[in-house]
């Protein structure tokens, strides 16, 4: 028996997956997180062999969680089903340890056989984002990314600063130097590019 947790925000999409895992004989669905933050918990106390989550959630995202496990040496593999088909996305997630990445406009038939794979050690990813999965690296550093991610929040150069442990004057260089290798105009440009290409 396969024992599956179900990780996913929306309420009618997380029914719907673990209603469908239900019917397979060989998968049980220990329990089912509707953020990031239960899903850890969850994960922890349930130890499940394959969490199958979206990638943005509130608290951890999916990737937040698979590197987690991964950190931690858990013996769980992770399933992402998700809308995000951007090659930064798939990307980002093979870099976080994950051990599947499906769309939700796929066949529902082949979420089971995915998990079933996954359970198994091997590895599986959407055939359409298979041959583009390292066409696009992602142009900024880790610390331009980190910026990037609070600027898009709002946050001041001195607020982002503060949170980054850096001076406002580096924060800006971090800033002008993404939106240059983006080349974008500014910094909400630059978020929006960095974000649209799964690079956030």
């Amino acid at each position: 028996m396969i024992r599956v947790l179900v990780a996913e925000d929306q309420g009618m999409v997380l029914g719907a997956l673990a209603a469908l895992l239900a019917l397979e004989r060989d998968i049980e669905v220990v329990d089912k997180a509707a953020d990031g933050l239960q899903a850890w918990a969850m994960i922890q106390r349930a130890k499940p062999d394959v969490l199958v989550s979206d990638i943005e959630m509130p608290g951890l995202t999916g990737l937040d969680l698979a590197q987690r496990i991964r950190e931690q040496g858990l013996a769980c593999r992770v399933l992402i089903v998700t809308t995000f088909g951007r090659p930064g996305y798939l990307r980002r997630a093979l870099d976080a340890g994950v051990s599947g990445y499906i769309l939700k406009d796929q066949p529902s038939e082949q979420l089971a056989g995915a998990v079933r794979k996954v359970a198994q050690g091997q590895r599986v990813i959407a055939p359409e984002l298979a041959e583009i999965s390292w066409s696009a690296p992602s142009p900024l550093s880790e610390r331009e990314r980190a910026v990037l991610r609070l600027a898009e929040e709002g946050r001041s150069n001195k607020e982002i600063a503060d949170t980054l442990a850096l001076s406002p004057g580096t924060v800006r260089n971090y800033l002008h130097e993404a939106a240059q290798k983006l080349d974008a105009a500014n910094r909400v440009e630059a978020t929006r590019i960095a974000r649209a290409n799964g690079w956030l």
